[in-house]
């Protein structure tokens, strides 16, 4: 009589995490679809990068010249960066400046896309090369996360959250399965010794 409770609450307990897991697994892989296929397409592109062109640049060469009581003493690095900007509608984000005696170099980056600037301080003459690359590439770099910014950074490590709660939440429904359990850990195993033995024996 006292075992009846107990199967009951078992097999309520049982369906609850089943539908759980379940629910889990559904909803988090809608919500990473489309991280997932595009850290998947662009990490096969990142291996073939002349597949679509992404290893393809465009460099330009510019000059201009700019006030040099901008240069002098207490060079204001903000006011400079944002003239450049604007006069050569630069994207990204300044990455380097540095200043020495006679010259200061800027160095704006973004994915797919680099603008190096050195001014002469005595004049206030400048050199210009943009890089920029095609979408192919930039989509390279975001996965990369290079010169992407803190918010693509948050975005890359909670898409990967997503992704690993995705397979775990998989493998436990798996469990539920009686049919596929055996055959799904086989195959969940197969495929992690196909990794450690690439690893081990292929990688230089």
């Amino acid at each position: 009589m006292k075992s009846q409770p107990r199967k009951r609450g078992t097999s309520l307990l049982y369906r609850k995490s089943a539908a759980a897991f379940r629910w889990c697994h559904i909803y988090v892989s809608m919500l990473s679809f489309s991280a997932l296929m595009f850290f998947a397409f662009t990490g096969i592109t990142l291996n073939h990068p002349t597949w679509l062109g992404a290893s393809e640049q465009v460099v330009e060469d510019e000059a201009g010249k700019i006030d040099v009581e901008l240069l002098g003493d207490g060079i204001d690095k903000l006011e400079i960066a944002e003239s450049l900007r604007e006069t050569h509608a630069l994207k990204g984000r300044v990455k380097e400046f540095e200043i020495d005696d006679f010259e200061c170099m800027l160095v704006f980056k973004g994915p797919g896309y680099a603008a190096d600037v050195f001014i002469d301080r005595a004049s206030g003459n400048y050199t210009l090369t943009k890089t920029t690359s095609n979408a192919m590439s930039v989509m390279n770099d975001l996965h990369k996360g290079r010169d992407s910014g803190t918010g693509w950074s948050w975005l890359i490590d909670l898409s990967a959250g997503l992704m690993m709660l995705m397979s775990i939440s998989g493998f436990g429904l798996l469990f539920y399965l009686k049919k596929r359990r055996v055959s799904g850990v086989l195959t969940a195993v197969v495929g992690t010794v196909a990794i450690i033995v690439v690893w081990v024996w292929l990688v230089p």
